[in-house]
């Protein structure tokens, strides 16, 4: 069992506590700073003494509209349904995984004003893989992301629909086969669910610790195909990239050249004096991207670990403050400028596959045997080219965007969850690209022998054989795609 404490998560730990299975309860010390919140918060209400947003007013452009007391758990359960406005598509179950963690961890907090009992319902869903339907569409990223949440909560409180053992039930049907009666939502516990930027955080920690993993794979594959290709090392000695004074190319560099230490095929006289930028500047353009994941991993690890419903509770101050922590700006700026990032690296892995299949440097045209009566590796390199192109596409930035809501109460969004599933969408597609780059380098090393790579490469190589074997004649490519996804990213 994890209990939640007080403890800096990273995201190696949420994606640990998430990967293990293990269950998750609210440490002692947290309940008690929650339970201290929420008798602030109801005494507060009790002294009738204050008009507070969203406690005992109406929502957004309504911020003015008082509610009477006997109205106000009426107007939580309002406001969770008439904010479950999600269209689309269904989002991943890892991804609801990951909002349903990352709320529990955020209300636990103590600023919120929610009740003990409201967190470790939703743990209760955590824990038992009642994951709630929640939709692709319908944040905008600012006042928290609304819809998103809102369908999540409609869980709690035994309304919408759940995905339970790989189906897709009424949440009612679910709470009656565990006994489970539907959640009481207390003032203020509405709108503490609902705001937050708890969607766009899931994505963005899950895309950033998978970006890690292809930025690792991008080097690994990258130094197999420059083997393949007769490159040259030189670009990645340590002097002339010190030289640059840029952390992420100075760390590629010594990445791909320790790689590639001991390689026969290095060590052949090369007729070129120059590789193309696909792999002469592989330090340049992997660093950069590099540089980007540590400047997103620093921001979703801060956000993470923070309180982002509003309004902001301080018992100890005696203050309850409507501000705007909700919005969602450093998360869009982030996932825009990772998807760009991840963009980068897709780009360039298809380029060193056009290198691959084109015939050049002693290989054959298409990285088969008899090209002509086979096709080999050329259709591949479409898919790359077409993945390559969406990710341009997808990787305009949804953080310069904003439309006008709620009669101009919320004028300035971020449209972070736009961003958000955009990025997710690039991730896949980078995935893929660098499981084509890994297929079509393999290949062309088979036609390098009796000449080997390095221990390191060679190693890799043997192992990925046994997944996917060497193309002597046509044969239908998406699985052995799959396959290659499948080895780099298990």
């Amino acid at each position: 069992m994890h209990y939640i404490t007080d403890e800096f998560y990273s995201i190696e730990k949420i994606h640990e506590l998430i990967a293990s299975g293990e269950k998750v309860a609210i440490s002692e010390s947290c309940k008690n700073k929650i339970q201290h919140c929420a008798t602030y918060l109801k005494n507060k209400l009790a002294s009738g003494d204050q008009i507070i947003y969203g406690i005992n007013t109406g929502f957004g452009s309504l911020c003015d509209t008082v509610i009477s007391d006997e109205e106000l758990e009426d107007l939580q359960v309002n406001l969770v349904r008439s904010h479950a406005c999600g269209a689309g598509a269904k989002i991943p179950n890892d991804i609801v995984k990951r909002i349903l963690l990352l709320k529990a961890i955020a209300l636990s907090k103590g600023h919120s004003g929610v009740y003990l009992e409201t967190i470790e319902r939703i743990l209760w869903l955590y824990n038992n893989d009642v994951l709630p339907v929640i939709y692709e569409l319908g944040s905008l990223g600012a006042s928290g992301d609304l819809a998103p949440l809102a369908h999540m909560s409609l869980s709690l409180i035994g309304e919408g629909e759940v995905t339970y053992k790989d189906m897709v039930r009424p949440t009612a049907a679910v709470f009656r086969e565990f006994g489970i009666t539907p959640l009481r939502l207390h003032p203020k516990e509405g709108l503490a669910l609902l705001n937050g930027t708890q969607f766009m955080a899931a994505y963005l920690s899950f895309c950033v610790a998978e970006a890690y993993k292809i930025y690792d794979a991008a080097n690994t594959v990258s130094s197999i195909s420059i083997d393949a290709l007769m490159g040259l090392l030189s670009p990645f000695k340590a002097n002339v990239n010190a030289l640059r004074n840029q952390k992420g190319q100075i760390e590629v560099a010594h990445i791909v050249y320790e790689r590639l230490q001991g390689s026969e095929l290095m060590k052949q006289p090369k007729e070129h004096v120059q590789d193309p930028y696909s792999l002469r500047c592989i330090p340049q353009v992997h660093g950069a991207s590099k540089d980007t994941l540590d400047f997103c991993r620093n921001i979703i690890e801060n956000e993470i670990n923070a309180v982002t419903d509003n309004p902001t509770i301080f018992p100890d101050d005696d203050e309850i403050i409507s501000a705007g922590n909700f919005h969602g700006q450093p998360l869009a700026l982030s996932l825009d400028y990772l998807a760009i990032a991840l963009s980068e690296l897709g780009s360039i892995s298809e380029r060193r596959t056009y290198k691959l299949i084109s015939g050049d440097r002693g290989l054959p045209p298409f990285l088969v045997k008899k090209p002509g009566l086979n096709s080999g590796l050329m259709i591949a390199q479409y898919s790359c080219a077409s993945m390559v192109s969406q990710n341009k596409q997808l990787c305009t930035p949804a953080s310069v965007d904003t439309i006008d809501s709620s009669n101009g109460q919320e004028d300035h969004v971020s449209m972070g969850a736009n961003a958000a599933t955009k990025c997710f969408k690039v991730l896949g597609n980078v995935q893929n690209i660098l499981g084509i780059e890994l297929l079509s380098a393999a290949q062309a090393m088979e036609f390098r022998k009796p000449l080997r790579s390095s221990k390191v490469n060679e190693d890799l190589l043997t192992d990925y054989r046994k997944q996917v074997s060497f193309i002597e004649d046509d044969r239908v490519l998406s699985y052995d795609i799959k396959k290659s996804n499948s080895f780099l990213f298990k």
